[in-house]
């Protein structure tokens, strides 16, 4: 089942649920997924790739509103958005922990023969499509640097 049909199914067990907050995250994804199908380049079709690229995109929106929300003394918003997020982040992969990144990273910058600040982007290129959907790229970034610096 890809995940478009999953999403579609389990908006109608949160229907069945009434479950309000999850109905209207995975109404919410159903639209976006929509979008991307009708995108103008797209051929009708929603790859599980561009899939994991939207739902990504997606939590970040939603961690970064219930940041502004909280700055603005919004708690009851910004509770609304990280429990959002996290059902949106249910459909993501798992994030790989520091020393999964850490690992990950060694032997990518292994692979592309960097020694040095200078080859970051080199690093990046590579790193930022192998982790996809797996590590922000904040993270990453950070991660490279400090790696590229010893």
């Amino acid at each position: 089942m890809d995940l478009y049909s999953k999403i579609d199914a389990d908006i109608k067990a949160a229907m069945l649920a009434k479950d309000r907050i999850r109905l209207q995250a995975l109404r919410g994804i159903k639209k976006e997924f929509i979008e991307g199908k009708t995108a103008p380049g797209s051929n009708g079709e929603l790859s599980d790739e561009a899939a994991m690229k939207i739902l990504a995109k997606m939590a970040k929106q939603r961690r970064e509103s219930a940041r502004i929300y909280n700055e603005q003394n919004r708690p009851e918003l910004a509770q609304t958005e990280l429990d959002e997020c996290e059902i949106i982040e249910a459909y993501l992969p798992k994030a790989l922990s520091d020393e999964e990144l850490t690992a990950e990273l060694t032997a990518i910058i292994a692979s592309t023969g960097a020694s040095s600040p200078a080859d970051m982007g080199k690093v990046m290129g590579v790193a930022t499509k192998a982790l996809a959907g797996r590590a922000d790229g904040r993270a990453i970034s950070a991660k490279v640097r400090e790696l590229l610096a010893k």
